[in-house]
This record gives structure tokens, C-alpha cells and sequence, in this order.
């Protein structure tokens, strides 16, 4: 199992100055140094979501890579043949995504998930959340996940995948794991819920995850009724 000793110590830390988001620079900067291991940096597209392209076969077209990290996942939008934009807060994360794929046609760029610019309102056909709402707590979820609803042009598809829990189980430690209520609560407005899935993974010990999909409806669907 992948310590996460460093990056939980970080994320106190930065909690109690009021900062959700302030540790991951930290984090990624430290880890480029030798002095802490990145949780969820397997320098390899993360499976869940790979296994999910895999079934839809989705026509490309722009897509948002949030919280990028190290670049793995925006990769592989972009051999999909996805034009991608991947943002991640820390600016260490972003420079080594930009060495390891030198000639990469992902437009890597620095950007909090709690304040993305205008440029990105309404302007992608796939948004890909992985990991990213577990590792923020609540208050700062909602203000991601509202923030993340504007990006979707007409017709687009939000992916979610997260740690999953009942409403009744401890909130653990960071990863928090989020509930279905939570995950539901993403449909707001005309963003409507086409897809859950709650399974358990391959890891030893598994985890049990959570993949949703949302939808926003087409310029041209009819009323809802």
C-alpha cells in the first residue's frame, strides 16, 4: 500500500490555514526531491477510467483533464484522439507532466480547480474528475464540483471517480471516500445523472470505488418532462 504519511501531515497542515488546496504544490515538490511518495501518481492512466473510455468508444472532441498531475490520463485522451486540456494547481506537477511528454499535443497549464478561468465555461465535450473530489474536503467539493458543471459545453459528459462509502461509515482519513448522496449531488440543474457504478477494485487490500456519469443536455433536446 502506497504511503500516504507525507501527503496527509501536508494536508492538516495546510486544512488549519484555511488553505484546502495549498498542500499539493508542497506535495509534488517534495516528491521531486526524494522527500515524499504521491499517492496517486502511478505513472500510468488510471485503470477506471480507461476501462470507461473503453466501453463508450466516444467521438473525440475537447476535453478537461482535472487535476492532472503527472499527465498520464491527459495522454491518453490525447492517443484518443481528444483535443485535452489538463490544469493541475501545482505547478511542480504541471512542469514534470511537461518533461516527461516533451512533444505531448496536451495544453498543460497551471489552474485551481477552485477558481478555473472564464476560457473554460462551457467549452468541453468531456470533463474527467479522478481522484480529485476525495482529496478535498467538503466545503471545497462543492465549490469544485459547481465550478466543474460550468466547463460542460451542451451535450457534454462528466466523468466522476472516487473512494465510495455509506453516509453512516467513518470519513477515514485523507482519501476521503465520498457517498453515493454526495455523488448524486452532483446532478444540479440541467446536469442529470446517466450512470453509477459501485464496485471493488484489484488493489490488495480492494477499495471500493465509485464511477458516475453526467450528462448536459444537447441545444436541440426537446423540454424536460
Amino acid at each position: 500500500m502506497t504511503d500516504r504519511t507525507r501527503a496527509r501531515w501536508l494536508a492538516q497542515e495546510s486544512l488549519a490555514k484555511g488553505d484546502p488546496v495549498g498542500w499539493f504544490e508542497r506535495l509534488y515538490a517534495d516528491a521531486a526531491e526524494g522527500r515524499a511518495v504521491v499517492p496517486w501518481a502511478d505513472r500510468l492512466p488510471n485503470p477506471h477510467v480507461v476501462e470507461w473510455l473503453d466501453r463508450q468508444a466516444l467521438p473525440p472532441g475537447r476535453a478537461l483533464d482535472v487535476g492532472s498531475g503527472l499527465g498520464d490520463g491527459a495522454e491518453e485522451l490525447a492517443r484518443r484522439g481528444f483535443e485535452v486540456v489538463a490544469f493541475d494547481v501545482s505547478a511542480s506537477a504541471i512542469a514534470e507532466a511537461r518533461r516527461r511528454f516533451p512533444a505531448s499535443r496536451v495544453d498543460y497549464r497551471v489552474a485551481d480547480v477552485l477558481r478555473l478561468p472564464a476560457e473554460f465555461d462551457g467549452n468541453f465535450a468531456l470533463v474527467v474528475e479522478c481522484y480529485t473530489l476525495q482529496v478535498l474536503p467538503p466545503a471545497a467539493r462543492a465549490e469544485a464540483v459547481a465550478a466543474l458543471r460550468r466547463t460542460l459545453a451542451p451535450g457534454g459528459v462528466l466523468l466522476v471517480v472516487a473512494r465510495g462509502r455509506e453516509r453512516h461509515d467513518p470519513e477515514g482519513q485523507m482519501p476521503w471516500p465520498l457517498t453515493r448522496h454526495e455523488i448524486e449531488g452532483v446532478a444540479e440543474g440541467d446536469l442529470q445523472m446517466t450512470s453509477f457504478e459501485d464496485f471493488l477494485d484489484h488493489e490488495d487490500p480492494p477499495v471500493r470505488r465509485f464511477r458516475a456519469v453526467f450528462r448536459m443536455p444537447s441545444r436541440d433536446a426537446g423540454p424536460r418532462i
